[in-house]
């Protein structure tokens, strides 16, 4: 449990992946619209998003060629925790 947790604050603590996270939470979003809103590489938003999904803070779906992402209700809830702060 504590290490699921330091991963958390870990992906957290990033501007970038947090950016994301708060984009992600307004509506289902492709990857491809999260580069022009970070104004990152592609590669650099694929490695920020695996990070988000291996902490279980976002979710995908494929929709043809496409690969929506949303946000988890873990990852809901961190965000409405990290509000609080």
């Amino acid at each position: 449990m504590k290490t699921k947790i330091i991963k958390i604050i870990k992906a957290v603590a990033d501007k970038t992946r947090l950016r994301l996270l708060e984009r992600i939470r307004r509506r289902e979003v492709c990857a491809c619209e999260l580069l022009f809103f970070v104004k990152v590489s592609q590669p650099a938003v694929s490695q920020h998003l695996k990070v988000l999904l291996d902490t279980e803070l976002i979710k995908v779906r494929k929709k043809g060629a496409k690969r929506l992402y949303s946000l988890s209700p873990l990852g809901a809830n961190v965000l409405n925790d990290i509000s609080k702060w």
